[in-house]
């Protein structure tokens, strides 16, 4: 008999399978709620958030919380494309909220000059710059 928790419902596999169709976008739970509503399915916030907590367990879905007070964001992570260690660095836009990642060989060496200089070990993963995005930046408002 299988463990409580180690068998995939049909939520699992809805919200897994969405989050592989919206690859490389940061979605929160509001977001894969609205979708499964969209499709039919009737499924909770709390079953949704117990789901994708269930993922990042497993480490299929990477989770991102930036600032206290917002949503945590969630994203697929397809073994074929997403390096484990990878430098992989965050744009946060503070006018709409957006996070994009930033792969730059740039800043690849960033790491190495805060081990190296300050004994800091950096967490590129977790590295969030924040500005303003292309896209708000053209917008008149």
């Amino acid at each position: 008999m299988a463990k409580r928790g180690n068998y995939n419902t049909k939520q699992h596999d809805d919200i897994l399978g969405y989050l592989k169709f919206r690859e490389g976008e940061h979605l929160n739970v509001c977001d894969i709620h609205d979708h499964l509503i969209s499709v039919g399915e009737q499924v909770g916030t709390t079953t949704i958030y117990r789901q994708l907590e269930r993922l990042v367990d497993e480490g299929v879905v990477s989770k991102y919380t930036m600032d206290p007070g917002s949503p945590a964001c969630f994203e697929y992570i397809n073994p074929d494309s997403h390096v484990k260690n990878k430098t992989c660095f965050h744009l946060r836009c503070e006018c709409c909220g957006r996070l994009l990642h930033l792969s730059c060989d740039e800043l690849q060496d960033i790491g190495i000059h805060l081990m190296q200089d300050h004994g800091f070990k950096l967490d590129t993963m977790r590295t969030v710059f924040y500005g303003i995005c292309k896209d708000c930046q053209e917008d008149p408002e």
